[in-house]
């Protein structure tokens, strides 16, 4: 048992838990006070995922010094649309880390600043899936193989081509893709981008049957393997012909942290230039707020094992500490540089970005030092 969990059995209270963790133990929270509308502070109008991790941001828990904050949920790829062809009326707002590295590259795009928050990272070796009966037991085996897609210059999916050149000698020339004319996965994302559309020159690529998802798509056999960033309706419903092409993902995935350290990152935050400009102070006020919300998450984190209903929660995060370390989910530069240098590589050599990007070049230059304390 980890010391946390000591200390929390030796605090004797579940009264103070209970305001903790609110839903969790069953309570209703108490209602929050209106934020003062003070005419010193910067109104920012911020968007994004209301992940569990940046709550505490759309709660109004954390403040972003000096600014009065107004939250509005987001789909990222309207996040995104908004962003680089839209009204750009956001100030702050999470974003998709290709398309983002795209519009820089390649339409010149300059109006938004990347600051080194990642509210969204996953490993991808899991969104890797396979129809059983094609003969595909390896990554190997999809070397010539017809490969489904929603879209194809998405931030997973150029995860997930990086990994398989560079880890299994698989490179996206060697596979037949096909872009589903549907994506199941809309509701929850958003339409596409342009910059989620992007097809290189040089790779073999179709548009699949109208009125087919990507989940039809493998099901009935018209791709042999898909990529994609959430799960297939096939594989949910536990059709028994569509599989994970890893049979172990999470194994694979934290053999793949300890050789090369890198935890994937999907989304960043970007503020307005012009408002950094007016404000130099800005970013590191977002910075600071978005790190004192995941803080106030590990917090909770460390209660969950006794309130959630996982049975080996507490494990898991012990697990996951001692593999990634404490701050498992990191904010900064510096945490952060081979993973970004990675993607910026992959985005450049699949033929999606026009030149290879650095950090100094995407990353306000007032955000460089940032760490987290």
């Amino acid at each position: 048992m980890s010391s946390s969990r000591r200390d929390f059995l030796k605090l004797g209270t579940l009264a103070s838990v209970g305001l903790a963790t609110g839903a969790a133990s069953g309570a209703d929270p108490a209602p929050r006070p209106p934020i003062s509308q003070d005419d010193d502070l910067l109104n920012l109008r911020v968007s994004g995922y209301p992940f569990e991790h940046v709550r505490a941001l759309i709660d109004g828990d954390v403040r972003i010094s000096g600014c009065n904050t107004t939250f509005r949920p987001g789909k990222i790829g309207d996040l995104n649309t908004h962003v680089f062809s839209g009204p750009q009326t956001l100030d702050v707002t999470e974003i998709g880390l290709v398309p983002f590295i795209l519009a820089y590259a390649n339409d010149g795009f300059r109006a938004y600043s990347l600051i080194p928050v990642f509210p969204l990272r996953l490993f991808r070796h899991k969104s890797v899936f396979i129809h059983t009966d094609r003969g595909i037991e390896k990554p190997e085996d999809l070397k010539g193989r017809r490969v489904g897609t929603p879209g194809y210059s998405s931030t997973s999916l150029t995860w997930i081509r990086g990994f398989m050149q560079h880890e299994f000698g698989v490179s996206p020339k060697d596979i037949e893709w096909v872009v589903s004319a549907a994506d199941s996965s809309a509701e929850d994302a958003g339409k596409a981008s342009a910059q989620e559309q992007v097809v290189p020159d040089g790779i073999s690529i179709s548009v699949g049957p109208q009125g087919k998802d990507e989940s039809d798509l493998l099901l009935d056999g018209d791709v042999d393997a898909l990529f994609h960033a959430v799960e297939p309706k096939a594989f949910t419903d536990g059709h028994p012909k569509i599989k994970r092409l890893f049979n172990d993902p999470r194994e694979v995935e934290q053999d793949y942290f300890r050789r090369t350290g890198i935890f994937p990152i999907m989304h960043a935050v970007a503020v307005r230039n012009d408002l950094i400009d007016a404000h130099p102070w800005l970013p590191k006020a977002v910075f600071d707020a978005y790190a004192q919300a995941k803080r106030q998450r590990y917090e909770a984190m460390n209660q969950e094992w006794l309130f959630g209903t996982l049975p080996w929660y507490g494990q898991a995060l012990d697990d996951t500490r001692a593999l990634m370390g404490e701050n498992h989910w990191p904010y900064g530069i510096a945490e952060n540089e081979i993973a970004l240098n990675a993607l910026f590589q992959y985005a450049h050599e699949q033929g999606l970005a026009k030149q290879r990007l650095t950090i100094e070049e995407l990353f306000h230059a007032s955000t460089l030092q940032f760490a987290e304390s």
